[in-house]
């Protein structure tokens, strides 16, 4: 029962890397043909935000791959000392999402020819704010309950107390014999 939060998690983990790595690729060829100058392209277009929705949509990308290979040592592990490396990158990789939802948002709003491959650039950041955040969400969700996942009431380390090992008889902590 306590891997309730980890079968959730893992398969969201592995959706979001899939999608993040479409990020990845989609963006890098939009900004190519942006860079080349090729936006009278049918395929292409785009309007005064794609430049910025570009280089957040491929930083967000960039980050997100990244944070998911601490979030899949997290999951093999499922402890709290990989809880903290994989909380903290996928949220730093949830905020990078949230500018490029943003900066996605403008450009829909601005208008204008924008070929498919933006366009779908633009959903699959839509649609990993919201992933992202739900993965975020069931990466923390043992602080409400350890059956979860693992929470931040371990209280093995940290506490600054010296750690009794029960099978040593007396002599002074640190030293063999």
């Amino acid at each position: 029962m306590a891997t309730v939060g980890r079968n959730m998690a893992a398969p969201l983990l592995f959706l979001n890397l899939i999608l993040y790595i479409l990020v990845v690729g989609f963006g890098s060829w939009c900004l190519n043909r942006l860079i080349n100058g090729q936006t009278n392209n049918p395929g292409f277009g785009g309007n005064g935000a794609t430049l910025f929705f570009l280089v957040f949509a491929i930083l967000a990308g960039v980050v997100g791959v990244v944070s998911k290979f601490s979030g899949g040592n997290h999951i093999r592990a499922w402890r709290n000392d990989s809880l903290a490396a994989a909380g903290s990158s996928a949220l730093v990789a949830w905020a990078i999402t949230a500018l490029a939802f943003g900066l996605a948002c403008k450009e829909i709003h601005i208008g204008g020819h924008r070929g498919w491959r933006l366009r779908v650039l633009e959903a699959l950041i839509i649609i990993l704010t919201f992933t992202q955040l739900l993965y975020l969400m069931l990466l923390h969700a043992g602080v409400f309950s350890s059956k979860y996942g693992p929470g931040y009431r371990d209280t093995e380390y940290g506490t600054g107390a010296p750690a009794v090992d029960p099978g040593h008889k007396g002599g002074v902590a640190g030293t063999r014999v």
